[in-house]
């Protein structure tokens, strides 16, 4: 790896290396981290239109939508018409929850395995900056 002061390098280099220790986590479930991360978005939500969990997850509808297709396709979520037909709905399909529940204990050992790993005051630290530079213009 050759050593950057470049924050955007290093922080998608940190990014995908983060990204590689959950998807290892999530290894045998049939899922990745940006698929249990939409899921677990989906459960808190409680059947959200898309853009609302698009606004929620950070993400434009057009990413969203194919993600969503993908799990749509592996029968995990459905769409379902909203109170208008522009407005379409999210849910977990009933596999889509065993899934999430059955990927759940994986994926919070990897997250134990960071914060041991980083320390608490360290783990703190972290998120204030990520929170901090999410918001950059």
């Amino acid at each position: 790896m050759l050593p950057t002061q470049c924050l955007c390098t290093n922080l998608r280099r940190a990014s995908r290396g983060i990204s590689r220790h959950y998807d290892g986590a999530l290894d045998g479930f049939g899922i990745n981290v940006a698929q249990f991360s939409l899921m677990t978005n989906l459960k808190r939500l409680d059947q959200p239109s898309i853009s609302s969990l698009a606004e929620a997850m950070g993400l434009d509808r057009s990413t969203l939508g194919r993600n969503l297709r993908v799990l749509e396709g592996m029968g995990l979520v459905k769409l379902a018409e909203g109170e208008d037909q522009r407005n379409r709905l999210v849910c977990l399909t009933e596999e889509g929850e065993r899934r999430l529940m059955a990927a759940l204990p994986a994926w919070e050992a990897a997250q134990q395995r960071l914060i041991d790993r980083l320390g608490e005051e360290r783990r703190e630290q972290l998120l204030q900056l990520l929170d901090e530079l999410a918001g950059t213009e």
